[in-house]
C-alpha cells in the first residue's frame, strides 16, 4: 500500500506534505483492513464488524470505504485508488508471503514474478487466495499482472525484515 502511495504521489506530482499524508493514509488502511478478521471472520461480520469498531474510534470514512470495498460481498464499489489499490494487494501480499515461506531460505529474495505466476497455476498451493482478486486487482488498477506481482514483491522487500522474511 505505502508503495503505491508513493508512486502515485510520484505520478502526480503531489507535493511533499501531500505525499506524505497520502503515504500515511494508505498504510493505516493496508495495516487496519483485516484487523477484525480472526475474531469476525464471517462474511456475515468481517468487515462490517470492522468498520463500526473504527467509526466509533472516529476513523475517516475513506478508510472506512476502501476497507469495505476490498470485500466483494460488502457491495462496496471500489472508486478510489486507495480503494483499487487495497484490492490489488491484499490478496497477492498473502500469496507472495505463502510463496516466500515455502522457499528453501523461506525469505523474499528467492521470490520473482515469474515463480508467482507459476504458484498461481498451482490450484492446491495457498488454495483460500482468490486468483481471480490477483488477476482482477491488477486489472483494476490498470496494471500489468506481471509488473503488479514485481512491483509487490519489490515493496514487501523493503520491508522483509519486518516481515519476517
Amino acid at each position: 500500500m505505502r508503495a503505491y502511495a508513493q508512486k502515485f504521489a510520484r505520478d502526480n506530482a503531489l507535493s511533499e506534505a501531500e505525499a506524505d499524508a497520502l503515504e500515511r493514509r494508505y498504510s493505516v488502511t493496508g495495516l487496519l483492513h483485516d484487523f477484525d478478521y480472526e475474531k469476525f471472520p464471517t462474511p456475515e461480520q468481517h468487515p462490517f464488524v470492522g468498520n463500526k469498531i473504527l467509526e466509533e474510534q472516529g476513523y475517516p470514512e475513506d478508510i472506512r470505504r476502501a476497507i469495505l470495498s476490498h470485500a466483494d460481498y460488502a457491495g462496496v464499489s471500489r472508486e478510489t485508488h486507495m480503494e483499487k489499490t487495497l484490492f490489488a494487494c491484499d490478496e497477492l501480499a498473502g500469496f507472495i508471503t505463502a510463496t516466500a515461506l515455502v522457499k528453501p531460505s523461506k525469505s523474499l529474495a528467492e521470490v520473482d514474478a515469474k515463480s508467482i505466476r507459476k504458484k498461481m497455476k498451482d490450484k492446491a498451493f495457498a488454495r483460500s487466495v482468490s486468483r481471480d482478486d490477483i488477476i482482477n486487482g491488477a486489472a483494476a488498477l490498470g496494471v500489468d499482472l506481471d509488473e503488479h506481482i514485481a512491483f509487490c514483491i519489490e515493496a514487501m522487500k523493503k520491508v522483509a525484515a519486518e516481515l519476517g522474511l
